[in-house]
């Protein structure tokens, strides 16, 4: 059970973005350039792709890196443009649903694997370095259900944050697709958290370890705190992020 007192310095900090906001426009352009940046280059390189944060901006900006697979190239492009689907999501108020996690994942694989993009996998999988075994393939459409289900009742009475972190729990637990999954739920974890007015995080490759050992403890024996504990400090910093730039660009 998380005490709803660890959010009490989330929502002092938020607050005082909001007294911030509207944050001008050359702000916005500046945080949202860097973020993209960090959230693209960490998310793909917490999944074995090796091209550093400055290939990743040369490649965002559409240069091809000699020696980097074609592979490693669409997993920049299409991440970026996931992000995009994001913000378009967010714009539109559109309600979270099985239809909009399926258009996410199959920008993350389009041109990698596309019998797979945005399609549930039909086959047992093993997640590496966990214990954690998902459910069989016939069990996947009942689970993401139930997985809708929750996120439109009792998700709804958690702190966004704590919301955020369980949708990315939950989802990763499932791992309803055969390759992709990491990405998505870093994706889905920060959709929640800007539909609620906060700023994406970046899970960084340098935590990974901290990362999956938090998360496959959630799934494992169903204890959550590390993991939200996790979500809780990359936010806190990146409102720290955010209140510092705003603040000094008034």
């Amino acid at each position: 059970m998380i005490e709803k007192n660890i959010f009490e310095e989330i929502n002092k900090k938020k607050l005082k973005l909001d007294e911030l906001r509207p944050l001008s426009k050359e702000t916005v352009k500046s945080l949202r350039e860097s973020i993209l940046l960090e959230w693209t280059y960490n998310s793909n390189a917490i999944e074995g792709n090796t091209l550093t944060l400055l290939e990743t901006k040369v490649v965002l900006e559409g240069i091809t890196i000699g020696g980097k697979s074609l592979r490693e190239h669409l997993e920049v492009v299409n991440h970026k443009e996931a992000i995009l689907y994001l913000e378009d999501i967010i714009k539109n108020e559109e309600a979270f649903s099985e239809w909009q996690i399926k258009n996410i994942h199959h920008l993350v694989l389009k041109g990698i694997n596309d019998k797979y993009a945005g399609n549930y996998r039909d086959q047992q999988v093993m997640i590496s370095g966990a214990e954690h075994i998902p459910p069989a393939p016939f069990l996947l459409k009942e689970k993401m259900n139930e997985f809708i289900k929750w996120y439109n009742t009792e998700a709804q009475y958690l702190h966004p944050v704590e919301r955020a972190a369980m949708v990315h729990i939950i989802f990763a637990g499932i791992h309803p697709f055969i390759d992709g999954n990491g990405r998505t739920s870093r994706l889905l974890l920060n959709l929640e958290l800007m539909k609620n007015g906060y700023p994406p995080i970046v899970i960084k490759n340098s935590n990974r370890l901290e990362y999956y050992s938090a998360l496959d403890k959630a799934h494992t024996i169903g204890d959550n705190f590390d993991f939200i504990s996790l979500v809780i400090k990359e936010t806190n910093d990146m409102l720290d992020r955010y209140i510092s730039l705003c603040s000094n660009n008034i």
